[in-house]
């Protein structure tokens, strides 16, 4: 498990109980990230990271425990899968709802950003056929974690994409990249995830710590 950093306080003024919407999260967030802490995980460069700036979108995602929530733009399938992935490579993604934020965000992304997305989530899930002749879901937690384990293994040489076997590892590692990128970015910024950061409701962080996940795919 990574050691939690010192953190930083950089503005204030929410008591320590407090609930915040996940609009308040990603304004955090987001001060801390522009006084040089990088967010946990995910790239600037990643999609999520325009997405969060909308206000509109993330005042929608206040809705996202209703009982009656139905997906906007992946399909039950999709989203099944999604929620599985997302829970084994960031443990407590079901309780922080990253399968429907993510959906949420993608509902009114760029097409394709949308299609790369849904390009990744269908690599993983052929990956998962094609060893164990299930898709991602149906998997138990041993299988779930040697796909996940392939996939985040980065390939070791920068030749590797000149063969075939090569590239299929590098094109797995970058479907994998990008849906961490998209879970990790959910989680992160809603209050499971800053709470589990170390957050208590009176600050932003000028620094973030690690993952505290060593069990996760990170």
């Amino acid at each position: 498990m990574a050691n939690k950093k010192t953190l930083v306080v950089i503005s204030g003024g929410a008591t320590e109980n407090a609930r915040l919407t996940r609009r308040e999260m990603v304004q955090r967030l987001l001060a801390g990230a522009g006084a040089g802490a990088a967010w946990p995980l995910v790239a600037s460069s990643h999609p999520i990271y325009a997405l969060l700036t909308s206000d509109a979108i993330l005042d929608e995602a206040d809705n996202l425990g209703d009982a009656n929530w139905k997906p906007a733009f992946l399909s039950a399938q999709q989203n099944e899968s999604l929620t599985a992935l997302a829970e084994r490579i960031v443990p407590g993604s079901t309780r922080a709802h990253v399968s429907r934020f993510i959906d949420l965000l993608l509902s009114v992304d760029k097409p394709e950003n949308q299609h790369k997305f849904v390009e990744s989530l269908t690599a993983l899930n052929a990956e998962a056929h094609k060893r164990f002749g299930k898709d991602f879901p149906a998997l138990d937690e041993e299988q779930k974690n040697a796909v996940l384990s392939d996939a985040s293994t980065k390939p070791e040489s920068a030749k590797a994409p000149e063969t075939e076997n090569g590239k299929k590892q590098s094109d797995l590692y970058s479907h994998f990249e990008n849906l961490k990128g998209w879970i990790s970015g959910a989680y992160y910024s809603s209050e499971v995830g800053m709470r589990e950061l170390g957050w208590r409701g009176d600050y932003a962080f000028a620094a973030f710590p690690g993952c505290a996940h060593p069990e996760g795919h990170n």
